[in-house]
């Protein structure tokens, strides 16, 4: 089942002037998480506001679901090996650049014609090499030039900011008229108050991120063969969790030999493995590497290796087929979550740990390459049995949908009470979500 969002003129039931939007996010990263969320939150505004126009901005100037530059790793180890003064130095003078030459420009062609901007979701307000402080910063130096009102949803706010990037997100958020402010989890939000409150910028409520959504809007897949345990292992290179992370001190040879004790154990047990990535290609090669010893440790039939999803709608609907998700990746968490399928995450991020905690789902976390097998292969069973809390799964998605709704009637309010709506020809389009 896909949910379009319309572009184009409102019905005869429709509000009459149905606003058009800027969506500023992360959309087309190649990591198919984010491009889940944000056409989550592009269908949940269509069905609340009839007739919206959305208009995606990627802050990298993407604008599909494409691959990802195979050289990813190698710029990932490169930021990852180099002292931070190198690493702000190359990065202030590549980003500077595109932003001023490329991107800018593009991004102020799309704003002339829109009457708000919405910024989210995702892990937007983190400062790895001052990459999203210089990206949004610049973002929202269009929208405070158009006198453009905007909002801030769901993100993600990590406690990694530099002196530099603080007075970036500050600058970025401090200078416009915000009509709406929200973060993910309750440390999203204390990590706000603490760093942008003193700029006078308004406070940020807690919503569930919009990915919880997907079961809404992506039909859920089922194998044909339930008779045999689905368990979908989701693989991270480990320079992508070294350089995001930072706390994770388990080497590749490590966590790679954990992977597949995991998966004899397992495959002992009757299980069947399907392993994916979410579509970053640092990931899809680390798979590529452990295919010969994981295909060896779960034997003839026990073990398929699933081919990149195209887009997020694929994404979803494998994640959907499983009975049992371990990934360290935050939206597979959520996207198995949403289909309540059960999920033990891998640890390397507080963001994950924040989502599993704040479904009552914290107990479900192991370390790759450190936990006992035995005691993860227990757990996973355990979990197999016990599955995911009815109440607390239909009390999330609930919350979850309100919270895009309070977001709407937010932007019906700022739209209705802000300048005439700006000029400028509608553009044709469609979510897959």
């Amino acid at each position: 089942m896909q949910n379009r969002v319309r572009h184009g003129a409102p019905g005869a039931n429709e509000m009459p002037h149905a606003p058009r939007v800027a969506l500023v996010n992360v959309k087309y990263s190649p990591n198919l998480g984010d491009g889940m969320l944000s056409e989550c939150l592009e269908a949940e505004l269509a069905t609340a506001l009839p007739g919206i126009e959305i208009r995606v901005i990627d802050l990298a100037g993407r604008t599909d679901y494409a691959c990802g530059a195979p050289s990813r790793k190698s710029v990932l180890t490169l930021m990852h090996h180099s002292p931070r003064v190198v690493r702000h130095a190359i990065v202030h003078s590549v980003l500077g650049y595109k932003l001023n030459t490329e991107l800018r420009p593009r991004w102020r062609s799309v704003l002339r014609g829109v009457d708000a901007v919405i910024v989210g979701g995702g892990n937007l307000l983190s400062d790895a090499d001052l990459n999203f402080p210089m990206k949004l910063d610049a973002a929202m130096a269009e929208v405070r030039d158009l006198g453009l009102p905007a909002a801030v949803f769901g993100v993600g706010v990590s406690g990694d900011w530099t002196s530099r990037g603080e007075l970036l997100f500050r600058r970025a958020l401090s200078g416009v008229a915000l009509f709406h402010a929200s973060v993910r989890e309750g440390r999203s939000a204390e990590i706000w108050r603490a760093r942008l409150s003193g700029a006078g910028i308004r406070a940020a409520q807690v919503v569930h991120d919009p990915g919880h959504l997907v079961s809404r809007h992506v039909e859920r897949s089922r194998a044909s063969d339930r008779a045999v345990t689905t368990i979908g292992l989701g693989i991270t290179h480990p320079i992508a969790l070294k350089y995001h992370g930072g706390g994770v001190r388990v080497s590749a040879a490590a966590q790679a030999a954990w992977y597949r004790a995991l998966v004899r154990a397992g495959s002992a047990r009757g299980w069947r493995f399907i392993v994916f990535a979410n579509g970053s290609p640092e990931d899809e090669a680390f798979i590529d590497q452990l295919r010969p010893m994981l295909a060896e440790a779960g034997g003839v039939g026990r073990i398929t290796f699933a081919p990149r999803a195209a887009t997020p709608a694929d994404l979803a609907r494998l994640i959907s087929s499983f009975d049992l998700l371990m990934a360290h990746r935050l939206h597979a968490n959520i996207a198995a979550f949403s289909y309540a399928v059960p999920q033990i995450g891998f640890a390397w991020d507080v963001k994950l740990e924040s989502f599993l905690s704040g479904v009552g789902r914290g107990h479900c976390l192991c370390t790759v390459g450190i936990d006992s097998i035995d005691a993860v292969v227990a757990l996973a069973a355990r979990q197999l049995g016990e599955g995911i809390d009815a109440h607390v799964h239909r009390t999330v998605l609930g919350d979850a949908c309100a919270h895009v709704a309070e977001l709407a009637a937010a932007l019906r309010g700022a739209v209705a009470g802000s300048r005439q709506p700006a000029g400028g020809a509608r553009v044709t389009g469609e979510s897959l979500v």
